[in-house]
């Protein structure tokens, strides 16, 4: 008989995190053990190694003893963030998933609020905008304005009507969100449009919820190198879905 599904996945992109998962992999040791006494709920947490080259990997490994269904999901060599993504959220076997900065920028307690969320949606978006009282730590002013440019762009060229659509912290029901991992092309920093352009696409319901969050100044994104690249990545979208690489699924069946 095969074994019921895990209620929660926790899927974390890492690229060179060896220095930041302990005290990361500590603090969603809490939350789920918290979780499973209140509410047995049933979680795995995934990490997904983007070809690190420190010791991420042995680290994943060494905390496997502390946390129950904690997995390492090895990319082989560098691909990106969304592909770090998308591999990790296809090989989650939750009920729903959800996937979070290795930085833990929107503190893992937050997801209460994304689980909360998916009673009525299918996508819950953690968001900065939403609240920006919630921000603790905020990024220097130049990257906020780029931030709030990037998301006008964003907002006019798919239609996704949401304030924040960068945040690392969003959780998806994956019965009916798997398709738009499946479909999903973009494997740098500019996946999450993609994301939501594929959600509106197949009909999906996304809410933004307000999350507290806390910038981070060990990012890796760099403001004007990995701006320019997530601009490029929305005129693929739409490349894309020129192209007709985004098959509608109706029925089981993909139609164009």
């Amino acid at each position: 008989m095969a074994s019921r599904p895990p209620d929660l996945s926790i899927v974390i992109p890492a690229y060179n995190e060896a220095k930041r998962l302990p005290q990361t992999l500590g603090r969603v040791r809490d939350w789920v053990e918290r979780k499973r006494t209140g509410t047995e709920l049933e979680c795995e947490v995934l990490v997904v190694d983007d070809g690190s080259q420190d010791d991420t990997a042995e680290v994943v490994r060494e905390w496997q003893s502390r946390i129950a269904g904690l997995r390492l999901v090895p990319n082989g060599t560098n691909h990106g963030k969304g592909y770090s993504v998308r591999h990790g959220m296809l090989e989650a076997r939750g009920v729903i998933a959800l996937f979070s900065d290795a930085d833990l920028s929107a503190p893992i307690d937050e997801a209460d609020k994304l689980l909360a969320a998916l009673g009525e949606a299918d996508i819950a978006l953690g968001s900065r905008a939403v609240d920006r009282s919630l921000i603790e730590i905020h990024q220097s002013q130049a990257r906020e304005l780029a931030g709030r440019a990037f998301n006008l762009v964003v907002r006019w060229m798919t239609g996704a009507p949401f304030l924040d659509t960068q945040c690392g912290f969003k959780a998806f029901r994956m019965s009916r969100a798997r398709v738009i991992f499946e479909q999903q092309r973009i494997e740098d920093f500019g996946f999450d449009p993609e994301l939501l352009f594929l959600a509106r696409r197949h009909g999906l319901k996304a809410v933004e919820i307000g999350v507290r969050w806390a910038h981070d100044p060990g990012t890796k994104v760099h403001m004007l190198r990995d701006s320019l690249r997530m601009f490029w990545d929305l005129v693929l979208v739409r490349w894309n879905a020129l192209a007709g690489r985004y098959p509608l699924r109706v029925e089981g069946r993909a139609d164009t």
